[in-house]
């Protein structure tokens, strides 16, 4: 099956030729090293908004040949952690294969995962994301997983599965979470509460990220793919994240009244 591009023309470029110049000025940063990150953590805006922050973060980090790909579920379809299992994505730029041997593998190791197109006909979070992926690898084929609501018993169980899996794979595998932060406070409220979410992802403390968010309402559309791939990463032995760059969409808008932050986090 071939997914076509959905939020082309609306989240980023639909012409391949001013996609692709977008992306080599988001990632001008790019230098001859980058690590080999277990995971990170990307907006998923659109690119006016975000894309510097996205940028940031894939400059620093290697995109090896696989990706598994891990948003949330915006359009209440599918089941609640749904895996599209076969196939290809298509972008302005080409298509991304999914690697059907992986999403299998994580099919069997994790009975909260399904196998489930419905969840990413219409879902944005990871579409957003492959642009990148496939400027710096257009080798990297995927897994895309969309996430409903989970509690921290549910996203351990998937992040401990996920983190079996990518052991036992003989490749090298990242974990992409797509993530956008507070939504539609003002600026100074949305850089206070983003912050103490930030905080508890550079500490990796996946529970305790799940819990400062439900405290303090922090509409982070992303914190339960964002806690199943810290707890992933905390098994695959990650030590330490770093911040890879934040704004807010008052930056680009003017408005800082009602604004959404993003954050770009490199975990390794």
């Amino acid at each position: 099956m071939l997914r076509h591009a959905q939020v082309a023309y609306q989240f980023y470029p639909g012409d391949p030729e001013v996609l692709e110049g977008e992306l080599r000025g988001f990632l001008s940063a790019r230098g001859e090293k980058t690590v080999d990150a277990v995971a990170i953590i990307a907006p998923h805006a659109g690119y006016i908004y975000s894309g510097k922050v996205a940028g940031c973060v894939f400059s620093g980090v290697t995109i090896p040949d696989n990706v598994i790909l891990i948003g949330p579920n915006h359009t209440g379809l599918g089941t609640k952690a749904s895996i599209m299992a076969s196939g290809k994505w298509e972008i302005p730029t080409g298509t991304v294969a999914i690697n059907e041997e992986l999403s299998g593998r994580l099919l069997e190791a994790c009975e909260l995962f399904s196998d489930d197109y419905t969840a990413h006909m219409g879902e944005h979070s990871l579409e957003v994301e492959l642009p990148f992926i496939h400027h710096l690898n257009p080798k990297a084929r995927i897994v895309p997983i969309t996430v409903m609501s989970a509690g921290f018993e549910e996203s351990s169980e998937m992040g401990n599965a996920l983190a079996g899996v990518v052991r036992g794979y003989n490749e090298k595998i990242l974990i992409v979470v797509s993530s956008d932060m507070n939504h539609y406070e003002s600026d100074d409220v949305t850089r206070t509460k983003d912050r103490l979410a930030i905080d508890k992802a550079l500490e990796l403390d996946a529970e305790g990220l799940l819990s400062v968010t439900t405290k303090k309402g922090i509409t982070m559309c992303g914190v339960v793919p964002a806690t199943i791939a810290i707890v992933a990463a905390k098994a695959l032995g990650a030590t330490g994240a770093r911040l890879a760059g934040y704004a807010t969409s008052g930056e680009t808008s003017g408005d800082y009244g009602h604004v959404v932050g993003y954050a770009g986090i490199v975990i390794k």
